[in-house]
Parts: C-alpha cells; sequence; structure tokens
C-alpha cells in the first residue's frame, strides 16, 4: 500500500479528524481524506501522501452516499472554498466539532479535563459575518463543464468572488454569498454589472495589471453599511462614476472608502484607504458597548456569537470587581472593554500600535475609565517595573492568532503565575500544545467550545486555568 499512485477502493468513511479532514482505516493504517466526504460515505481515495502507519489522500468516486448527508444550500457548494460542511446536519456539526476540542486537549495537551458542558452552537447558521473580502480577476475558474460547452474557443470570463483553493489566479465568480446579510451581494453584483458594462479592466494577479483588485464589505448588527473598494491605481473619473452609481443604486450604505493598492500583494494594512462618502467607519455593538470599526480594524467577524464568546470569557474570569485583568493579544480592546464593569482595572496589551489607538478610542466612546492599553510585545513590556506600576494580574485572559503563544510568553505566564489564565482560542491544536506547558502551575478548571463559523471546521475553545497550591 506504500506505492506511488495508489487508490484504495470502497473505503467506508468513519469519522473526522483535524481541519475538516474525513478519517478511515484501512488495513490498520490511518487514511485522511479531502474532498467534502462525511462519515457514513464509502469512496474510492487516491492518496497523495502514503506513509507506513498513515495516508492522505483524495475522494475521486463516492460508492454510496451516508444516510447523514444533507442537501447542500448553496450553487457554489464544491467549488468555493467556504462552507465545506453544508452537506452535514448542523447538529453533526456541533458533534464533531465538540470531539474535535476534547481530542486535542487529550490527545496534544495529555490534559486532564473536568466535564465538558455541549458547544454554544449558532441561532443564526447563514448569514452570520460581517465582514466579507472578495477579489475582482479576468481569470474566472471554469468548470470542466463550461470549458466543453465552450469547444475550441477558450472562453475568458471576469470573476468578483473567492479564490479557488491552492489556485491563486483563479477566482470563483460568485453571484449569491450565503454568509452575509444584504445588501452584501446587490453591492456585490452592481459593482460587477457596472464595470462589465464600462469595460472597467479586472486584475490579473500572474501580470500584475488591471484596475479593480478587491471589495471589502461590512455589515453590521446596528445596520450600518461599510464598502471598501480596492483598486490598483488613480482612474478619478471612472472611480467616481462607479461610486456614485453604487450610491444610487444600492440604498443602506452609510461608509464608502476607496484604496489605491498599486502592490504585488493585497494586504491594505499599510496603506490609507480614502472616504468618499460617510463618516468612514461603522459601529458595531456587543451588548450595549459600541464599537467604532474602520476599514483596517479587526473585529470578531461573527458578531452574534462573538458576544457568546465574550459572555464565556466574562464567567469564567470570575470578576467581583475588584481584580486587575491583564488582556493580552487585546486587539481593539473588545474584551477587555466586554469585561471592564467586572474588573477592578484592565490592561489591554497588543503588538499593533493602531489597534491600540482604536481600544482608547472604544474604551472612551464607552466611557470606560478603568481600561488602560498598551503597544508592544507582551514579552518586553511585563517586567518587574510594569507590574510595579499597573499591579499584578489576578487574571490574565489571553486570546492569541492560530499559531498559539510563544513559547517565551508560556514561561512569562508561568513566571507572573496569576491565580487563574482564561485562554480562548481559534484553534484548540495549538491551544493544547500552550496548555500542556502551562500544566507545570495550573489545571484546566473549566472548557467550554462555542462555534463561531457554521458549516466549516473552525470552531473557538476557551479554557479557564486555575493555578496550583
Amino acid at each position: 500500500m506504500r506505492k506511488k499512485n495508489v487508490v484504495l477502493e470502497n473505503v467506508p468513511v468513519t469519522a473526522y479528524a483535524a481541519e475538516g479532514k474525513a478519517l478511515a482505516r484501512v488495513d490498520g493504517k490511518v487514511v485522511f481524506i479531502e474532498g467534502g466526504v462525511v462519515p457514513g460515505d464509502v469512496v474510492d481515495v487516491r492518496l497523495g501522501k502514503n506513509k507506513k502507519d498513515w495516508a492522505e489522500g483524495k475522494a475521486i468516486k463516492i460508492r454510496s452516499l451516508s444516510p447523514q448527508r444533507v442537501d447542500p444550500f448553496c450553487q457554489h457548494f464544491g467549488l468555493c472554498g467556504g462552507c465545506k460542511w453544508q452537506m452535514l446536519p448542523y447538529e453533526l456539526q456541533l458533534q464533531y466539532k465538540q470531539q474535535q476540542v476534547t481530542d486535542h486537549l487529550q490527545r496534544i495537551g495529555h490534559l486532564a479535563l473536568p466535564e465538558m458542558p455541549p458547544i454554544l452552537g449558532a441561532a443564526k447558521t447563514r448569514h452570520y459575518r460581517n465582514k466579507l473580502e472578495f477579489t475582482f480577476s479576468n481569470k474566472a475558474y471554469l468548470t470542466n463543464e463550461e470549458i466543453a460547452e465552450a469547444g475550441e474557443q477558450w472562453p475568458k470570463r471576469n470573476a468578483l468572488g473567492f479564490h479557488i483553493p491552492r489556485l491563486f489566479d483563479k477566482v470563483l465568480d460568485i453571484r449569491t454569498c450565503h454568509l452575509q446579510e444584504e445588501p452584501a451581494n446587490l453591492i456585490k453584483n452592481t459593482i460587477r454589472s457596472w464595470a462589465e458594462a464600462h469595460q472597467l479592466p479586472f486584475y490579473d494577479i500572474r501580470q500584475q495589471e488591471g484596475w479593480l483588485r478587491n471589495l471589502v464589505l461590512r455589515i453590521c448588527t446596528t445596520g450600518e453599511v461599510m464598502v471598501n473598494l480596492v483598486i490598483h491605481h488613480e482612474l478619478k473619473a471612472e472611480r467616481e462614476a462607479l461610486l456614485n452609481h453604487l450610491l444610487a443604486t444600492v440604498p443602506g450604505i452609510t461608509t464608502l472608502l476607496y484604496t489605491i493598492n498599486p502592490k504585488k500583494n493585497d494586504s491594505i494594512f499599510d496603506l490609507e484607504p480614502k472616504v468618499f462618502f460617510g463618516k468612514g467607519y461603522v459601529e458595531e455593538k456587543l451588548e450595549d458597548f459600541t464599537f467604532k470599526i474602520g476599514p483596517k480594524s479587526f473585529f470578531q467577524t461573527n458578531t452574534y456569537q462573538g458576544e457568546a464568546l465574550y459572555r464565556v470569557t466574562r464567567d469564567f474570569a470570575g470578576l467581583t470587581g475588584k481584580e486587575t485583568v491583564y488582556d493580552l493579544y487585546c486587539g481593539t480592546g473588545s474584551i477587555g472593554i466586554f469585561v471592564s464593569r467586572q474588573a477592578g482595572k484592565v490592561i489591554g496589551i497588543e503588538l499593533i500600535p493602531e489597534a491600540i489607538a482604536d481600544a482608547k478610542e472604544n474604551a472612551a466612546a464607552n466611557n470606560v475609565e478603568n481600561a488602560a492599553f498598551f503597544a508592544g510585545d507582551v514579552i518586553d513590556i511585563c517586567d518587574d517595573a510594569f507590574f510595579a506600576e499597573h499591579g499584578a494580574p489576578d487574571v490574565i485572559i489571553t486570546d492569541p492568532p492560530r499559531a498559539g503563544m510563544h513559547e517565551k510568553l508560556t514561561a512569562k505566564l508561568l513566571e507572573v503565575a496569576a491565580p487563574r489564565v482564561v485562554y480562548v482560542s481559534c484553534n484548540p491544536a495549538t491551544q493544547a500544545r500552550d496548555l500542556a506547558l502551562l500544566a507545570e502551575k495550573y489545571t484546566v478548571e473549566k472548557v467550554q467550545a462555542v462555534d463561531m463559523f457554521p458549516h466549516t471546521h473552525h470552531i473557538e475553545n476557551v479554557v479557564l486555568l486555575q493555578r496550583k497550591y
């Protein structure tokens, strides 16, 4: 079975593993399977990696369908890189996510776990994202059927949509996306139609030429709508005509910006968006807190479940009104502000200075006077002098990126030895790795998984650590 170009036939899929891959066992070997298969399917698998004890492959034929399957609701399912679990009932998605959290904490972290409550599922499983980014391309991804229909003349089409996974220069044209509330689709389709009618060039990422590059939409639960059109260079007449047409056609846009990006990459964090209409930002609410979100601000992508996640975090912190809370990776201050009324003092630390500026502005807007925010690396900032000035932490809240915490930071947490640590994670695997290091001084008291992204394999998890005495 370790030969190259092996195809395994009639493989029963039994479970899900990490990163949304399906799992099977063939002659004692674990096989990880990509390709949108479901436990209960029987499939043929072409192996890509074939090691002694495990293999990876892609399902190339489904012999029989699992009775657990449901019909996907999106016409782009199977091509688009998002919402890969649409064929699974939502209740089963939650079961697999809960199991994923347990498996990671036990197998990677080797942790003794308390009894875990059920995962917090989302009441809203569609139209739940407040932010989406679409890409313009003059090379639309075409299916084999579309190519065959065109015959000898190779069809070239523009696209405004999402990148096809692992094809950096191909974009799937998306007419209807179910991830965001209207007027998201109306905005996207209005811009596409105007651009094609007026022959405005869509970007060619290989040749690094063209005009229209990206479209970033923010639609808040407050009803405010932000549109940021990213273009390669300035064409004032064309830009003004397009943006004025958009405002005239789509009601409800509260802020309209454009960003000129002549770089080779799509990042706009080192660029300056320019306001064409409106105040230049939107406002979102978590409970009765209001947060200003600019075109470059980070904010929880799912407002509804973000609020649930923050409530779990606040509950786990066990605040009585006297504690000094350190909020690490604080971003724009949302968690620290959310817990501020129950804390004595909040100290937020974040590497990105622009985020700290937003955090200070958000604190002032919400009349939060017991929070202070500092830009820099936690390792450099949190020395004896800093603790002497601001107080040692009673509770530390840490919400790192997917890569988890740096080893130096886990060492710093062990050195500081705060009585309680609340670890919020978007990647239970790296969370488990970090918790194993912290187990020297901490025990896991509570665990709560939260589903932020229905129809995907992504999962957030909150863990309360209690210092050993």
